[in-house]
């Protein structure tokens, strides 16, 4: 682990000038190394997951992403996905991503991802990076991972993170990465049901959660969750919100209005295209500058 024998951090960053952007997008994937070349297990999930959603296939680099993202006036949360025990694809360094986000600091803010089967290992892994490279909080996917969200293998990340008082998102729903692959690319969509994470939320009440995607087909069992657990929270990412399921709008507009979180998936949808048709699905006026950017803010600390 590079932060073990040296330290970028040099303590906390100056926050994020709110004043000066428009949204905060919490789902932002840094797929490919500054250094190495693409992962060709990982590409193989990449092609199939640009056809189901009809995106490029190319995959930008990290300044590349963060510099359209200056231009758009968009901070974000930017993270990859270590899966190297249930999909046996190289990971793309949470060292390199949280280097990119120091050096982007006004409006990039880095979270990590650690492989539940890394165990005590990877809560070493998860302190380094809290202490050592200013990380603000980390990426689960249990299908990607193959992983129950509350097996105890995982537990010791969580307590790091917990400790900290930091926020996590999990995975939930359908699963774009494996879709029309043999066997859905060998991924279990069961540990993208939200209500497993329900536990995790009991037993972590510290760590806020947040519950990527709209979480069909069940996307009941989420919004029950974030009305039931004060720490739990719902990102708007991975759909169109064009085809939101009503209940989610319904939600949105009332009892979760401050629970709901804008979210794009990027690279595979446009931020800017994202917010536009959100604009036209039925989002109450009054409750978008909680969505697009204040309970983000809330959420992250920037406030």
């Amino acid at each position: 682990m590079p932060g073990l024998t040296a330290s970028i951090f040099q303590g906390p960053t100056v926050p994020i000038d709110l004043s000066k952007i428009r949204a905060i997008d919490v789902h932002v994937h840094a797929e490919i190394s500054c250094h190495d070349p693409e992962d060709p297990v990982m590409g193989q999930y990449f092609d199939a997951a640009s056809a189901y959603f009809k995106a490029p296939r190319e995959r930008p680099k990290m300044p590349e992403i963060i510099e359209l993202y200056r231009e758009t006036q968009i901070a974000l949360v930017l993270f990859t996905v270590d899966c190297e025990s249930g999909m046996g694809a190289k990971r793309v360094s949470n060292y390199e991503v949280a280097e990119q986000a120091l050096k982007n600091d006004d409006i990039c803010i880095a979270f990590a991802s650690i492989d539940p089967h890394k165990g005590k290992y990877g809560a070493r892994e998860a302190r380094d990076l809290i202490e050592n490279y200013g990380v603000k909080g980390f990426k689960f996917h249990g299908i990607a991972q193959n992983a129950h969200p509350a097996d105890r293998m995982a537990y010791p990340i969580y307590e790091v993170i917990a400790e900290y008082g930091l926020p996590a998102i999990f995975h939930t729903g359908h699963s774009g990465m494996g879709t029309g692959m043999p066997g859905g690319g060998g991924m279990r969509l069961k540990y993208g049901q939200p209500m497993l994470i329900d536990d995790v939320a009991v037993d972590f009440p510290d760590m806020k959660i947040i519950l990527a995607h709209p979480s069909w087909p069940w996307v009941d069992e989420s919004l029950s969750m974030a009305l039931h657990k004060n720490n739990v929270f719902i990102d708007l990412s991975g759909w169109s919100p064009k085809y939101f399921p009503k209940q989610v709008i319904q939600y949105a507009n009332t009892q979760l209005k401050h629970k709901m979180l804008f979210g794009s998936d990027f690279p595979l949808i446009h931020p800017d295209k994202w917010i536009a048709t959100a604009k036209e699905v039925g989002f109450r006026e009054e409750v978008m500058p909680g969505i697009l950017k204040d309970n983000a803010a809330k959420l992250l600390g920037l406030t």
